[in-house]
């Protein structure tokens, strides 16, 4: 579900790849400490990987692990680096650091016996000390050219690396050998706050080394490792990646002997459960339900609520003794999906118009929808920096306010938006054309998985009085770059459809049409025209819940005169045609939270800049606002190495951010896993970073701990 492009990067400004996108990988550590633990609370989920023992669990067997893609890229660094990139990478490549279940930064003693800042003047020095066994496959000693290496391919200094990200790295001046071999000492040109998000992944000299190396060399095979697996094979033909044991792997042994990733698509992982095509999958809400009664649910594969007394109700499916052996493990993923208002043109371009939109929504009424179904809890996000639990997590959202109609109305009006003001004549109604009424008819079937374009704002008895959007689809927008990186992340992954529309009369009237006399209900409308803004989602399989939460929102807009046009597309072209070109009003995707967001959130939220060609740079802030204000507040937390003035910049940054309205953060992602009951140390990993070697099958009779809730 990441969505990639060859990228001209500015140092620093674009964000680590994380995009798994499905999976919740992150990479990289977060700043050791936190001055303000109150506001940062606990997780609002914690792991469920069914926890057990190393001894017991059994010595051998395969993984077999359902993925979205085969990568095009080993190399983590790249462009078009995805998912299955960094889980590969986690398992078969040193990581300086990995999180804890409470999304924290925990010291990897398996490659680092420590590290720390040495010296701040006049120059930032961080000496680290590499464990004594580590080394490469191939027996060489992890040092500090393989750290020397990788810092050259990403500094920016050379064009000739085709690099998606180097933030970080650009602040290096120099990296030496220290006292002894296994001493690493890193002098930074300017002050980084974020130094221990360096080196993690960690590739050897021998990919890093050189331009042809670093672009070619790592994309089909990683040939050096130094993890508890090394890459077996690629193999496209049969979209599957294997990595088998390192038998150089110097820590706690793998307890499996292979995990083969498997692509599978996300519609058909139920099946391939049910057929013994793999143990561990990802799935979606109605694949959890086809799962739990299948496996007589109980604990963790329970899904609560009416959904699963409906389900529980109805005869088992037809692969229900397939499905018998797995169960449903739960939590949340370290990703939040956003309501993004493009605020580059039209009405949104108002920040008044973009703070009523926010304060039409009940969010938390959103987050429970999505999620007390699941058995999660319905919390909505507070920032949009860090998710509870996070060390730079506080909920600033009251910078913006809760929901209040009256509020959101009286905006409006301040704005010159009029309750059944005249609107000019549209284009007539083409011949064969739909209007969506109520019941939410279709407007227009379309290939590439279009569903067509719905219009909330009508009639009760479904006379339309806005025409279909027949708008041009010329998606260029040749002057503005968007850059991936692929850490956007479309929420297209929970099948089913399930349009809900109702209406209030007034949309497009033709004009000189008087105010309906109950104007209370009447739309919105202004210099002749209505206040009806383009809402696009993805059409594919996978954007049940999308569909949902936007057919909430628009509800919810309606209610305080605000019209919404929902217009699907293909899941191809979600980002590159509509969000990264600008070609929307509203839309739903998502951003992982980043354990260092000085460095990873600020081309997120970056105001746009005029490029050297004139086009308008606006990195990954897709809703195209930004402020100096917030640029500032970025800078100053990535070059402050006082741990409690680096979260309180952040927090002020989350909070003008709020302020702006751009983006109003909703719910933190469900993760349901479909997992062999008999599998342990794996499932709905949370925040926590895996832990590869520890997976595996239970011994006969043995039993994983009694909760299966990890705290990590």
């Amino acid at each position: 579900m990441s969505h990639h492009g060859r990228l001209r990067t500015r140092p620093g400004a674009v964000a680590r790849s994380v995009a798994f996108l499905a999976a919740g990988v992150l990479v990289v550590p977060l700043l050791a400490g936190c001055g303000s633990e109150d506001e940062a609370g606990k997780p609002l989920a914690g792991p469920d990987i069914a926890p057990a023992g190393r001894e017991q669990v059994a010595d051998g067997g395969t993984l077999r692990w359902a993925v979205d893609d085969v990568p095009e890229t080993l190399n983590t660094f790249q462009s078009d680096a995805d998912a299955v990139t960094n889980r590969v990478a986690q398992a078969v490549l040193p990581s300086m650091y990995r999180l804890d279940a409470n999304g924290r930064p925990q010291r990897n003693s398996a490659y680092l016996e420590s590290a720390k800042v040495v010296q701040t003047e006049p120059k930032q020095v961080v000496l680290y000390k590499i464990a004594q066994q580590a080394v490469w496959s191939d027996g060489r000693e992890i040092g500090a050219a393989d750290f020397a290496a990788q810092w050259r391919a990403l500094s920016g200094k050379d064009t000739a690396y085709w690099t998606a990200r180097n933030a970080g790295y650009d602040r290096i001046e120099k990296i030496e050998r220290g006292a002894n071999d296994l001493e690493v000492k890193v002098t930074f040109a300017r002050p980084y706050a974020d130094w221990q998000s360096l080196f993690s992944p960690l590739y050897p000299k021998d990919v890093m080394g050189t331009p042809d190396s670093f672009n070619d060399g790592a994309r089909r095979t990683l040939k050096v490792t130094a993890g508890p697996f090394a890459v077996k094979a690629v193999d496209h033909k049969n979209n599957q990646v294997s990595l088998v044991r390192n038998p150089r792997w110097w820590g706690q042994p793998a307890k499996l002997s292979e995990i083969d990733l498997k692509a599978v698509p996300l519609d058909r992982r139920p099946a391939a459960l049910a057929d013994g095509e793999v143990d561990l999958a990802e799935i979606d809400p109605s694949g959890a339900q086809r799962i739990a009664p299948a496996a007589g649910a109980k604990g963790s594969a329970a899904l609560p609520g009416p959904q699963a007394r409906s389900a529980a109700a109805k005869a088992l499916p037809a692969d229900a003794e397939g499905l018998s052996g797995f169960e449903v493990r739960k939590s949340l993923e370290p990703v939040y999906t956003q309501l993004a208002l493009n605020g580059s043109e039209g009405p949104l371009a108002d920040e008044r118009v973009r703070r009523a939109v926010a304060r039409a929504l009940d969010r938390k009424a959103l987050a429970e929808a999505v999620l007390k179904p699941l058995g999660l809890p319905g919390v909505p996000v507070g920032s949009h920096l860090a998710l509870s639990g996070q060390a730079a997590y506080a909920d600033n959202s009251g910078a913006l306010g809760g929901q209040d109609t009256g509020e959101a109305e009286a905006l409006l009006a301040d704005a010159g938006w009029v309750r059944g003001g005249p609107v000019k004549e549209e284009k007539k109604k083409q011949k064969g054309e739909k209007a969506a009424g109520p019941k939410g008819r279709k407007a227009d079937e379309s290939e590439g998985g279009d569903d067509g374009t719905y219009i909330v704002g009508e009639d009760d008895n479904g006379d339309s009085k806005s025409g279909h959007d027949k708008d041009p689809k010329d998606h260029s927008k040749k002057d503005e770059k968007a850059k991936g990186g692929g850490t956007h992340l479309a929420d297209g992954k929970y099948a089913g459809r399930q349009p809900v529309h109702g209406g209030a009369p007034g949309a497009y009237a033709p004009k000189g049409t008087a105010a309906p006399a109950d104007a209370a209900t009447a739309m919105l409308a202004k210099d002749g025209k209505p206040l009806t803004l383009r809402f696009v989602l993805p059409s594919g399989p996978g954007s049940q819940a999308l569909r949902t939460v936007a057919d909430r929102i628009s509800a919810m807009l309606q209610r305080v005169g605000i019209g919404t046009r929902i217009t699907k597309v293909s899941d191809d072209s979600y980002f590159k045609d509509h969000i990264a070109s600008g070609e929307f009003d509203l839309a739903l995707y998502s951003w992982p939270a980043s354990a260092f967001p000085a460095t990873d959130a600020r081309p997120i939220y970056a105001k746009p800049v005029p490029a050297a060609d004139g086009s308008l740079d606006v990195e990954q802030n897709y809703t195209r606002i930004g402020t100096d204000q917030v640029d500032h507040l970025f800078d100053q937390a990535a070059a402050t190495l006082d741990t409690d003035e680096n979260l309180s910049l952040i927090r002020k940054a989350d909070s003008r951010i709020w302020a702006a309205a751009g983006s109003i953060p909703l719910y933190q992602r469900p993760q349901l896993t479909a997992v062999a009951k008999n599998l342990v140390n794996a499932g709905s990993f949370g925040f926590q970073t895996p832990v590869y070697e520890d997976m595996g099958f239970l011994k006969k009779g043995a039993k994983p701990s009694a909760s299966a809730k990890s705290g990590g």
